[in-house]
This record gives C-alpha cells, structure tokens and sequence, in this order.
C-alpha cells in the first residue's frame, strides 16, 4: 500500500476486526471513515466471478465516468487480467487476505492514469464472506480526470497482503472449539442441565465413563 486512503481503510478495518479474521459489514460505521469515504465502495460475492458494487462513492463514479453501482468489480480490468483478479478474490474470501492491486485505465484518446485498489473482506450472515470493503484511487491523479470516460487498460501490480502474518480459513477464526476428534464420531450424546456432553465407551481406568462438552 502506498496511498494514503489505503493506509487509513486498512487501518481502521484492522481496528474493527480485532483478533478476528474480518469485521462484520454492519460494523462498519461510514462516520469513521468520513474523510475518504468518496473513495470507498461495499462489493457483494454472487459467486467466484460476480462481484458487484453494492456502493460505490462519488469520487470513484467520477473518475471512471460511470455510475458503478451494481456492475461487476472484475469490470475495472481487461479480460485477459480478470483471471488474477479472481484468484486474489478467492484468497480474500476463504483465507483472509487483503488485496491490493495497480491498476491502469485510459479515456478515448488514449490517456492513462494509475489508481491503487484495496480489498477487505467483510463477514455476512455468520462467518461467510459474502461483502468487501475497498477503496480505489487515483495515483498522480491528472487535470482531466473526471471529465472523460474510463476504460480498463492493464493490471499493473497485484499483492496479497495477510494481516496476521499467514494465510488461514475462516473457520480457523470462528471456531475458537477444540478441534473435533475422529474418535468422537460415534460417542453417544448426553444432555444435562442444558449442556450437552458426548459420552465414549470404554471409558477410564478407574471404570468411569469420561465426558467430553459440546
């Protein structure tokens, strides 16, 4: 990350996430990031290609040109780059990672400008990543930008960037549990006093019956 937007949404989604592996997108409170909220966008996951914008903010709709709410965010890149683009989303969603990429984008007349993107994954309806929350601006940004429309040229640079120093799945974070023991499968399950207990046969030397909570 090299922009200062990037720096100040990784920062505060690191601060709301905690020891967890994302923060739930209702946490996220717009006040926060006031400042740069004009360049910060809500995407959702219909499946490892679709990925619409759900918001998108006013500065980025005008730099592109284009309302972008409701298109696919694999749209910012040509289809040759797409593939990358994917992968890097599969890595956020199921492991955790952070995206940040370079990408380039051109007018009619063949103009080029650079914007930075990052994307940070957001839980959804329990562990699930199912939302993203981003950031995309303009680097060196030139006069015109904003009075022309954008079309996407290259993906410039791509990094995947793991906030706890590795990658991980999401249920390594949500389920903070004891890991479920093969030998356990076939215990018998005893509840009592609203807990719930597996019994397994055989038990202990001194012949008690061990019982492990649920």
């Amino acid at each position: 990350m090299n922009l200062r937007t990037s720096h100040i949404l990784y920062g505060y989604w690191n601060e709301v996430r905690g020891e967890r592996m994302a923060p739930c997108r209702f946490e996220i409170e717009p006040s926060c990031i006031s400042e740069i909220l004009s360049e910060t966008f809500i995407l959702e996951r219909l499946d490892a290609r679709t990925f619409p914008f759900r918001l998108a903010g006013t500065r980025i709709c005008d730099n592109f040109g284009v309302e972008l709410r409701g298109r696919n965010f694999l749209e910012l890149v040509p289809d040759d780059d797409r593939p990358v683009l994917e992968s890097m989303l599969s890595s956020v969603t199921d492991q955790g990672a952070v995206a940040v990429c370079e990408i380039e984008a051109q007018d009619g007349g063949g103009r080029s400008v650079a914007f930075e993107v990052i994307v940070l994954p957001l839980t959804h309806e329990g562990a699930s990543i199912r939302r993203y929350l981003g950031a995309v601006t303009a680097i060196d940004p030139p006069v015109w930008l904003g009075y022309q429309r954008l079309w996407p040229s290259a993906l410039l640079r791509h990094n995947l960037i793991w906030p706890d120093g590795r990658p991980h799945a999401v249920i390594e974070r949500s389920n903070r549990q004891s890991p479920f023991i093969s030998s356990l499968a076939n215990a018998r399950v005893v509840r009592q006093n609203r807990r719930q207990f597996r019994i397994l046969e055989g038990g202990r030397k001194d012949g008690r019956r061990c019982g492990r909570p649920d």
